[in-house]
């Protein structure tokens, strides 16, 4: 397995540079986030396609802890985030989260297989199918 190392410097978006940075992987998996962030947009659990539950959290916020899939067609990234009375909430990681100061991203890269996101009929989203 290789890897993929960067650093987001304060007023980048998280989920939207992660994604240009990685257009071109076939199949990785997010190994290590940290940092913090000026606000977060976050899909909560049990949401549905049509009805969606969507948060928008004002920072300072830090990433405690961090896991997706990621590849050419799409990332599915789920984050947990705390403020500064130490409560933590987490969620799927939506557009529009933009770091404060910094955020350490490590990534690893499969070679011998490709990630694709296909819209499965049951759940209303795209899911993960291995090539």
């Amino acid at each position: 397995m290789k890897q993929l190392t960067f650093r987001l410097k304060s007023g980048q978006l998280l989920k939207e540079e992660i994604e240009r940075r990685t257009k071109n992987i076939k199949a990785g998996v997010l190994l290590s986030i940290v940092g913090g962030l000026e606000n977060a947009v976050l899909r909560m659990a049990g949401s549905e396609p049509d009805n969606q539950i969507v948060k928008e959290l004002s920072g300072p916020l830090e990433i405690v802890s961090g896991t997706g899939t990621i590849s050419k067609d799409g990332c599915h990234i789920h984050v947990s985030l705390s403020n500064q009375k130490g409560y933590v909430l987490g969620g799927h990681l939506k557009d529009g989260c933009k770091v404060k100061s910094t955020a350490e991203i490590v990534i690893g890269l499969f070679e011998d297989i490709s990630y694709k996101r296909v819209y499965d009929d049951n759940t209303g989203f795209k899911e993960l199918e291995t090539e």
